[in-house]
């Protein structure tokens, strides 16, 4: 099986592949290369529908010659900074540094497919990757290569969403640390069914104003009908999940629940 870096030919196949809506894995199949390979690499660059082959290909030379440049202050002779402890613990767990960033890329490119902000979903997707789930406003800066206003900004964005939480380090200590765990995600779930639920209260307020039985408040109820039973549902399969996935000795079912007014 062929390794390294796709070739401009291989991802012209893949685009080709993609326009006659060939599936991930057959356009693998037909590289010989892993279907995630493929995945990351369309997910990247612009997604299923957005995919050009000379794009991607530019994208990814590009990113290589500024990783060649960032190395030296990154790592250092010592590996120190949050690039190089990045590299050090990809050593320790006998990861591919080169396969995590690519498919960091790829987690913050899809971030973004669904509606966060550039620089928010690469904040968001160096948390994930991370295996503590956790990193300093400086860890993301030197990680990211950004400055600490474009974390601060971003940060500020996740914890409105309910994607991140603070936590304060050691006492004495003045720094804070952003964290990323299964609670936070149940957390943003449940947040996103309080705002479903409550679209649903705004378009039953309209009934009244347009008058009952006129085709603006038909529509309007039926609106908000069809919000309610999301709402609903979303709420009560994120309460499932969390109690059969994430359930944990002595945290008692329903703790920090939030229900869809």
């Amino acid at each position: 099986m062929p390794g390294g870096r796709l070739s401009q030919q291989e991802r012209q196949r893949i685009a080709s592949g993609l326009a006659d809506g060939l599936a991930y894995a057959e356009i693998a199949r037909g590289l010989d290369r892993p279907t995630s390979t493929v995945t990351r690499e369309v997910m990247r660059n612009g997604g299923p529908v957005g995919y050009r082959a000379d794009l991607a290909h530019r994208a990814t030379e590009n990113r290589a010659h500024r990783r060649k440049k960032a190395a030296p202050r990154a790592g250092g002779a010592g590996g120190s900074g949050a690039a190089g402890v990045a590299g050090g613990a990809s050593a320790v767990h006998g990861r591919d540094g080169e396969a995590v960033r690519e498919y960091e890329d790829a987690f913050a490119t899809l971030f973004t497919q669904q509606g966060l902000p550039h620089m928010t979903s690469r904040v968001l997707a160096a948390l994930y990757v991370t295996d503590s789930g956790s990193l300093t406003a400086g860890e993301l800066g030197g990680r990211l290569g950004v400055s600490a206003a474009s974390v601060s900004k971003a940060i500020a964005f996740l914890e409105v969403q309910g994607l991140v939480r603070r936590e304060r380090e050691a006492e004495g200590r003045r720094r804070e640390r952003y964290v990323v765990d299964d609670d936070v995600m149940y957390q943003s779930t449940m947040a996103s069914a309080k705002a479903t639920a409550y679209l649903a209260g705004v378009a039953r307020e309209g009934v009244g104003v347009m008058g009952a039985g006129t085709p603006a408040a038909v529509r309007l109820e039926n609106m908000a009908r069809f919000m309610d039973f999301v709402s609903e549902s979303i709420a009560r399969a994120a309460d499932q999940a969390r109690e059969v996935l994430y359930a944990k000795p002595g945290w008692p079912h329903g703790e920090s629940e939030v229900t869809p007014e």
